[in-house]
């Protein structure tokens, strides 16, 4: 055998002998990343919980009605401003809005009774009315009403009244929250009840 030959075979019995290394030495590396890549998908994926849903009070009325001869003659009113729609740019461009009047009861101890809730347009006209008889909600308890984007009855001007009593003195909260967009903006702003004199 020629002494280039013999080079030739050494060379290449090298090469074999170290591929054969670098192959020992990458197969633990890919089981090692293999088994890494498995354990995260499985960590990652999403385990039913226990939880319940949220149930939404998404009524206009209780089934909690209250007789009308216990109705307290010294009935307490609030005016809710309402914007259904705003102003945009010019008095002819308009964008709507999405508003939820929310009545809370703040008290512990007592209930809020509540014997009108009457939504009235931009010119004072009422538009329509959400009890036909009292109602009344529970110490801590919530009640919404939603007047959706594309209602356009009320206008920029449009307002909720709403009369209530309570058999001790309490402090409720009435408060509505507009909800709309301008392109890909969005924007939420929120009014106060305002106490008026009741009739």
């Amino acid at each position: 055998m020629e002494v280039s030959e013999y080079n030739e075979v050494r060379a290449l019995k090298a090469m074999n002998k170290y591929s054969n290394r670098s192959f020992c030495i990458e197969k633990p590396i890919w089981a090692i990343a293999n088994a890494l890549l498995l354990v995260i998908l499985v960590t990652s994926c999403k385990r039913p919980t226990d939880e319940k849903p949220v149930k939404v009070l998404d009524e206009h009325t209780l089934n909690r009605r209250v007789d009308r001869s216990t109705v307290d003659p010294l009935t307490k009113q609030v005016y809710v401003p309402i914007y259904s729609d705003i102003y945009n740019q010019t008095r002819d461009s308009r964008t709507l809005l999405t508003a939820t009047l929310s009545i809370r009861n703040t008290s512990l101890k007592d209930s809020l009774f509540i014997t009108t809730i009457d939504y009235y347009n931009t010119g004072g006209d009422l538009v329509r009315n959400y009890l036909d008889q009292a109602i009344y909600l529970r110490p801590m308890e919530s009640i919404d009403y939603v007047i959706e984007q594309q209602d356009t009855s009320g206008g920029s001007g449009a307002n909720f009244i709403i009369d209530w009593y309570s058999k001790r003195p309490i402090n409720p909260l009435f408060q509505a929250v507009m909800v709309g967009g301008l392109g890909a903006q969005a924007f939420s702003f929120t009014t106060e009840g305002v106490d008026v004199e009741a009739p």
